[in-house]
């Protein structure tokens, strides 16, 4: 140390002794200021952290709020749909038995073409779609008549189909969407058995029902609460030309 060197030393050694705190000054210098630049890069390392995490949680804010925002609300799907007196309306795809009494040779089965017709022994084109079954047997009667005396026709539908406009489709996230052909008193539970339930990304309680013969009125359905919690009062009935609508949930 300086305290330590003689007065009579020579100036060299005051020179290194003064050499030796300078050196240790710089090191000194040099180390807080290393401290100071690790201590500022953590600093702004957590300022970009603290301003992402703002961010993120702004986007999430925004998100929800919009998700809230557009929410529309519709009235909850009556319990009776009020469907009295249903009778089958044939559509292209059916499969009609037309049968002819004492006629066997005039007897036959039929698909229905995509544009509604259908061909037969002696009846050429014949127009079916939109009509029931004893108004088509009627007709083939009168088409008969020409050629056979008295003709008394049946005609049975063997495979279901239906008119598009009598038809309840499922879309969105149902297991298996598709059309389904409509029955008399069918119900929310027959349709989402029928299509294999939920998917795993369903928000259940956020279908609606289209329902195309009250001019596409809207009415909201509680699936979750159906299928999941077993809650048999969320069961309502469908109407021809339904459309099941199953968004997909936020989270």
């Amino acid at each position: 140390m300086l305290g330590d060197v003689p007065l009579g030393g020579s100036p060299s050694a005051y020179g290194i002794i003064a050499a030796e705190l300078q050196g240790r000054e710089s090191g000194r210098f040099r180390s807080s200021n290393k401290g100071e630049s690790q201590m500022n890069s953590l600093l702004t390392g957590v300022g970009m952290l603290s301003r992402w995490g703002r961010r993120i949680v702004l986007s999430i804010g925004l998100v929800l709020g919009v998700a809230g925002c557009s929410t529309v609300t519709h009235p909850p799907a009556p319990a009776k749909a009020g469907v009295e007196n249903y009778s089958y309306i044939i559509g292209p795809g059916d499969s009609l038995n037309i049968v002819v009494w004492r006629n066997p040779e005039l007897s036959m089965s039929t698909p229905v073409r995509p544009d509604g017709k259908i061909a037969a022994p002696l009846v050429d084109e014949l127009y079916v779609q939109g009509k029931n079954s004893t108004e088509v047997a009627r007709e083939v009667e009168k088409v008969l008549g020409k050629y056979v005396r008295d003709p008394v026709v049946t005609v049975m539908v063997t495979g279901f189909v239906g008119p598009f406009s009598e038809q309840i489709r499922v879309v969105g996230e149902a297991a298996r969407p598709q059309f389904l052909p409509f029955r008399d008193k069918m119900s929310l539970l027959d349709v989402m058995i029928a299509v294999g339930g939920l998917t795993d990304f369903a928000d259940g309680n956020g279908a609606t029902i289209l329902r195309t013969a009250e001019g596409n009125k809207q009415y909201s359905v509680r699936l979750k609460d159906l299928i999941k919690r077993g809650d048999v009062s969320a069961n309502v009935e469908m109407r021809p030309g339904d459309i099941l609508i199953i968004p997909q949930g936020l989270f």
